[in-house]
């Protein structure tokens, strides 16, 4: 059977794809929505919260692009 990836990943699996950042890290953008993380990168369907990598990769560019 092909492994098929996936553009969604449960927040809570984040760490089973993805080195970093850390599910706790994650966890705290969505909570404090920093530089508009959640309505971003965030899918909710039903109870479970979602990223979708493809838009988490392009926050990372917009916020790397930010003058702090």
């Amino acid at each position: 059977m092909e492994y098929l990836q996936t553009d969604l990943i449960p927040v809570s699996k984040w760490n089973e794809y993805y080195e970093y950042p850390t599910v706790g890290a994650i966890r705290q953008l969505i909570f404090y929505n920093t530089d508009d993380f959640e309505t971003k990168v965030v899918r909710k369907i039903g109870k479970r919260l979602y990223l979708k990598v493809s838009e988490f990769h392009k926050w990372v560019e917009y916020t790397n692009g930010k003058v702090a």
